[in-house]
């Protein structure tokens, strides 16, 4: 599979993230795949970019396209990253696969001066919805598994997201509603209105102080 050089060839929600990394910087995509965002960013933005990919194919076919990349998991392998190694941590559609999403984002923002993570709303409406009316777990564009077979682990909301950032007093510098699309929804500034509507969550991160 070509690499993409074109930010308009990358998937929505990694363009936004894309456009949020600083020229030069020195980045950390957790779950990177075969890493179509850490090519675009090397081309066009200079910057050193490193990869961690469960999947041996995505390692694979990212460091036959030259690109820095090992197989890792997020869960055991950040904790060897030394502190402020990175400028960004990307974390993308990969939080709820973790087994311990806590510690990752501690890990994150420990190796990282900021963290950029997105995933899958459970508390949008039709989720709950779904649940109400035929009491059985969705299956939607973002939740795209049967329950019995999803690499999904530890579903949760926008407002369950930013009460942990809360508890590990991780601020939110920023804060983004994106549909099934990955494409930004114009909903205000509202915790319980973007827990409702939002398929999808992006989330820029930095430690208080």
């Amino acid at each position: 599979m070509m690499m993409v050089r074109d930010n308009g060839n990358l998937r929505v929600d990694l363009r936004l993230i894309a456009d949020m990394v600083e020229p030069g910087s020195r980045v950390l995509d957790v779950g990177c795949g075969e890493g179509a965002l850490l090519d675009w960013l090397g081309h066009t933005k200079n910057v050193d970019g490193r990869g961690i990919e469960l999947s041996m194919a995505g390692v694979s076919a990212a460091v036959s396209h030259g690109l820095s990349v090992i197989q890792g998991d997020a869960d055991t392998d950040l904790k060897d990253y030394p502190s402020g190694a990175f400028d960004y941590v990307i974390l993308s559609q990969t939080l709820q696969a973790t087994y311990e999403p806590k510690t990752v984002l501690a890990n994150m923002l420990r190796i990282g001066r900021r963290a950029i993570v997105s995933f899958p709303n459970f508390g949008h409406w039709r989720v709950r919805a779904h649940l109400l009316l035929r009491g059985s777990m969705p299956v939607t564009d973002t939740l795209a598994y049967e329950w019995y077979d999803t690499p999904n682990i530890h579903f949760c909301t926008i407002r369950d997201f930013l009460t942990l950032c809360r508890g590990l007093g991780i601020t939110v510098d920023k804060s983004i509603a994106l549909d099934r699309d990955g494409k930004v929804l114009p909903l205000p500034n509202c915790e319980g209105i973007a827990n409702l509507f939002a398929d999808q969550g992006l989330f820029v991160l930095s430690r208080k102080g």
